[in-house]
Order: structure tokens, then C-alpha cells, then sequence
């Protein structure tokens, strides 16, 4: 039978033994270290760079006389002395400002702004182009009505089946008719209309296009105000809100040029304008892409699309020929 005082002893055994045991876990905890995270810089290095990352990375030059310069972001001069922050050292530092060369400085300086206004411009003309893209990548897979993808850009593009060209604009030109004016002097009575002729230099067009399965696109950016667009307008556009109003005209060959408009006037009031227009369908596929397809076959001869605006007739055309059989051998 186990007495009262042995059952405390081993009760007491029992407790040390627990304690052993869960004691080295204790100790076994590493202690907190030292903090070994980067120390923040002091406020001036924290400026310098600041400056850096606010895109001027090479800060100004206070050249000296002995050819040696000062990278500074600032400076001023104080009588004899000149006070600049050092990019380099991340402080303020003075100097004397008989060790400057000035007008090396100076010169520094004009060459940084220089650099700084190419680089912006450069910058500027990559976003347009960015933007550009951004614009126009959405409507760079689209397919015309033969199957062919239309490429990407700006402008009117001919399409003739599978085959798609870029028209370049030509601008027009106002011409009085010489006959008419002459008419209008040797007349007793001021009772005879002048003349102006809107037309192109030469006969003929240098782009040829077949008609038996033709068909145009037109393809206009945005309207944003910081970008000037590839397509060229003599006047500002009209309501965009329809999309854009575009003709197709038939020239009259007179001698060396194509009269593509004659617009007759009394007293310089507008009396008549003439021009032969091809019937034109119009249809909006993608964002501001249009299609223009021909309400009827056309006959060789000399043509431009133009565009009417708010103010008229765009002088900027997208002009071409059609052939007839055998013509296009000859030239």
C-alpha cells in the first residue's frame, strides 16, 4: 500500500520532469536582432532623386574655368559667391563665382533646353502615333466587300477585287476663263456672266483604276484637336455627325488640265455651279470607316471624289482615270 508521502514525492518528480521538458522550447526562441532594413536617405538625397525621376536626369552644368563642371539642379549668385545644389552629393554646397565660366554655362544651359524641346517633340509625335494606332488597330482587320482585309491608316482607298490602292490627294485650282472676261469687257451692257474654272493640271491621271469590280473606302481618325490628320481639308468639316459627304466627279478634258467644276457669276454674285456628279452609296461599316460603292458603270474618263463641307467643296480631291479598251496599252 503506497503511503501519503510517496504519492507527493512522485507527484513532485513528475512536475520537475514536465518543467525540463518544455523549458529548452523556451530558450530555444532566437532573440530580436538588430534591424537590417535599408536606413531612409537623408531629405536631400531624397530630393535629388525625386528630381531625377521628375525627367531630368542629367540636371544643369555650372561649368567651370579649369574645364571641370558642377551637375547642379539649382543655383543662384550672391555677389562674389554662388550657392548650388549638388545632384552628386545630395546637398548644398557654395563656391566662388570667379571659378565659373559663364558663358560656357550659359551655352550649356541653351544646349539642354534644345535637347529637352527635341526630346518633347520626339515624345509628342510618338503619342500621336500611339494614339493614332489605338484609333485605327480596331478597324485594321476589316474586310471589303471582295474578301480583301483593308489596310490600316488614314486616307481613300480604290478597291478593284483583291487588289487595293491608296489614292493620294491633289489639290485643285481656281481659274477665271480668260474668253468669258474678254467677252465681259467688249460687251456695251455688263450683262454677261463671268467664268471660274475648279480644276487639276494635266490631261489624265496618273492612277488608272478598272471599274468592273470597284469600290472605295474611306477611313477618318478621331477628330482631336493636338493632331493633324493625313487627310487634307481646305475648309472646316461639315456636320461629322453624319459622316462625311463625298462625290464622285466626271472631269471635262480642256486641253492640259481637267475642269472638274464651272461656277458662272454677275457682279461677283454666284449665279450657277456645273459639275457631273456619279451616283454614290454610302455606308458606315466600323467607326468612322465608310463605304462607297457605284450606282452605276463608269464610262472611261477622268474622275475625283471630293468631299462637300460646311464651307463647300473641298479642294483636296482623290483623283483617277478609267480607261477604255485599248488605252491603257497606248500610254
Amino acid at each position: 500500500m503506497t503511503s501519503p508521502t510517496s504519492m507527493r514525492l512522485f507527484s513532485l518528480v513528475v512536475a520537475a520532469v514536465l518543467c525540463l521538458v518544455a523549458s529548452p522550447a523556451t530558450h530555444a526562441q532566437t532573440p530580436p536582432g538588430p534591424d537590417t532594413s535599408p536606413a531612409a536617405p537623408p531629405p536631400a538625397q531624397q530630393d535629388a532623386a525625386v528630381n531625377r525621376l521628375a525627367g531630368e536626369p542629367n540636371g544643369k552644368k555650372l561649368v567651370l574655368k579649369d574645364g571641370d563642371f558642377q551637375l547642379v539642379r539649382e543655383y543662384t549668385r550672391n555677389g562674389d559667391r554662388v550657392r548650388y545644389f549638388s545632384l552628386e552629393r545630395g546637398d548644398w554646397e557654395e563656391i566662388p563665382a570667379s571659378m565659373i565660366d559663364w558663358a560656357a554655362t550659359q551655352k550649356a544651359e541653351a544646349a539642354a533646353v534644345a535637347r529637352n524641346e527635341a526630346e518633347a517633340k520626339k515624345l509628342k509625335q510618338q503619342e500621336d502615333a500611339s494614339r493614332m494606332d489605338m484609333a485605327l488597330d480596331v478597324d485594321a482587320s476589316l474586310l471589303t466587300g471582295s474578301g480583301t482585309f483593308l489596310p490600316s491608316g488614314e486616307g481613300m482607298f480604290a478597291v478593284e477585287g483583291k487588289k487595293v490602292t491608296l489614292l493620294a490627294q491633289a489639290e485643285l485650282e481656281s481659274h477665271r476663263d480668260k474668253k468669258q472676261s474678254l467677252k465681259q469687257i467688249i460687251s456695251p451692257i455688263p450683262i454677261i456672266p463671268g467664268k471660274t474654272n475648279i480644276e487639276l493640271a494635266g490631261s489624265h491621271s496618273k492612277i488608272r483604276i478598272d471599274p468592273s469590280h470597284l469600290e472605295f473606302y474611306l477611313r477618318e481618325a478621331p477628330p482631336d484637336p493636338e493632331r493633324v490628320s493625313a487627310i487634307r481639308k481646305s475648309s472646316r468639316p461639315g456636320d461629322t455627325d453624319s459622316g462625311p459627304d463625298v462625290e464622285l466627279v466626271r472631269a471635262t478634258v480642256k486641253g492640259n488640265k481637267r475642269v472638274f467644276v464651272q461656277i458662272k457669276d454677275l457682279f461677283g454674285e454666284k449665279m450657277d455651279e456645273d459639275r457631273k456628279t456619279v451616283l454614290l452609296q454610302r455606308w458606315e461599316i466600323a467607326r468612322d470607316v465608310y463605304r462607297f460603292t457605284l450606282g452605276e458603270q463608269l464610262p472611261p474618263g477622268e474622275y475625283a471624289l471630293a468631299e462637300i463641307t460646311a464651307d463647300g467643296l473641298n479642294m483636296y480631291v482623290w483623283d483617277f482615270g478609267v480607261d477604255g479598251k485599248g488605252e491603257e496599252k497606248k500610254k
